[in-house]
């Protein structure tokens, strides 16, 4: 595609714990002294009877009874040290659940109930007219996506035709400077053109035509009566396209 622009300016329109067992008596209880002898009668001694546990215990030295008491001490605080720990797990188990489930429940009522798709932005496309073709239309009210049959650069008016029909030019690409910009000098807006002509996409249709781009931005006169567009167009010899160029 060749690129070609007018070389005058014009007017153009908006971009866990283990239990202890007792440990075994190391020594044997402590005897009784023998009684004194007695004599032998006819009669056969009685056989002793067992002392009951309790009496066997009492009959303990004191330092196994100690013992004893210290193992039976310590499975009772190792069993209450257990528990202990259970309860204490147990208990962060119950608050962690807990703020768990807060916290699901929070974000699920911050939420938005549906999540809007930002639309992309679309290209560039002609506005609805209300009938084509339209005849005599200004730089200043052309659309992007216009076409327009028998087109010349330098005319004051042109005529918009449905895309369909045969057209030799179609306005791609639009921008617009701020309303408040100073003028730039024909150098910058010619740039600004050019990069304007960049940002145009143009379908594979466009290999079928051997086009230009066309380039119009404000002159000095244009700028001060408040025109801050600069367009793109492409054009061809003679009014053979016959479709729109953009997406």
């Amino acid at each position: 595609m060749n690129d070609n622009d007018p070389s005058h300016d014009r007017e153009r329109g908006p971009v866990r714990s283990v239990a202890v067992q007792p440990e075994p008596a190391d020594a044997k209880p402590a005897g009784r002294e023998p009684a004194e002898p007695k004599a032998a009668g006819p009669e056969s001694a009685e056989p002793k009877q067992a002392q009951p546990w309790a009496a066997q215990i009492k009959s303990l030295p004191g330092s196994i009874r100690s013992r004893l008491a210290q193992t039976e001490v310590r499975q009772t605080l190792l069993k209450a040290g257990f528990v202990a720990a259970l309860l204490v797990v147990g208990g962060l188990l119950v608050w962690l659940l807990t703020s768990l489930l807060a916290s699901a429940t929070m974000q699920a009522a911050n939420r938005p109930e549906a999540a809007a798709a930002k639309p992309s932005p679309a290209p560039p496309a002609a506005s609805p007219r209300p009938s084509l073709p339209l005849a005599n239309v200004s730089p200043l009210d052309f659309r992007a996506g216009d076409c327009f049959k028998d087109f010349d650069p330098e005319a004051s008016k042109s005529t918009v035709v449905a895309c369909t029909s045969d057209h030799s030019a179609q306005l791609v690409a639009v921008t617009h400077y701020a309303d408040g910009d100073a003028y730039p000098g024909r150098d910058a807006l010619k740039t600004r053109a050019r990069e304007t002509c960049q940002t145009a996409t143009l379908t594979e249709k466009s290999n079928a035509y051997n086009l230009n781009y066309r380039l119009a931005y404000p002159s000095t006169a244009s700028w001060a009566k408040g025109d801050r567009r600069v367009d793109c167009y492409v054009t061809a010899s003679g009014n053979i396209i016959k479709a729109s160029l953009l997406p």
